[in-house]
């Protein structure tokens, strides 16, 4: 359970230091990623992206095993 959430965090830290980059490709617009402004602050936080590209690297990853 504890691999899970840090594995979840540590997508979440870098699809959001990446997410300029990847909103070019159309991704971190998807239903389910939340965008909204907390006293000043832009905060992103791409949960449908980083479901995405994770079945993406199990899928990757069972493929090349």
């Amino acid at each position: 359970m504890i691999r899970w959430v840090l594995t979840i965090f540590i997508a979440l830290v870098i699809f959001s230091t990446l997410l300029p980059w990847l909103e070019k490709l159309g991704i971190g617009r998807l239903p389910g990623d939340f965008r909204f402004s907390l006293f000043g602050r832009k905060i992103h936080l791409p949960f449908a992206s980083t479901l995405l590209m994770s079945m993406l690297m199990v899928v990757v990853a069972k493929w090349l095993r």
